[in-house]
């Protein structure tokens, strides 16, 4: 069961992704880019969490999992803070 959680918040996270950045090819607002690529490493996240918890169990990647989310949320922030147009 945790695997199916696991893979669809990495399947939903990868659609809000495409999403946005999507958007940001057909309207050129800055904000969507920021968001877009915020949720290229929430997908990432994901993805090692699939691969922490089902595929390698054994293995700890919690720092690697929570460096690439503190990684997409700077950006996120940065594209709020100093690029908001």
């Amino acid at each position: 069961m945790a695997a199916a959680i696991y893979s669809l918040c990495a399947i939903v996270a990868l659609v809000c992704a495409w999403l946005l950045l999507a958007a940001y090819g057909r309207q050129r607002y800055r904000l969507l880019l920021w968001s877009g690529l915020c949720f290229v490493g929430l997908t990432l996240n994901n993805v090692l969490l699939v691969i922490d918890k089902i595929l390698l169990p054994d293995t700890d990647l919690s720092v690697l999992r929570l460096l690439v989310a503190l990684a997409a949320f700077v950006t996120l922030i940065y594209g709020l803070v100093w690029d908001a147009s």
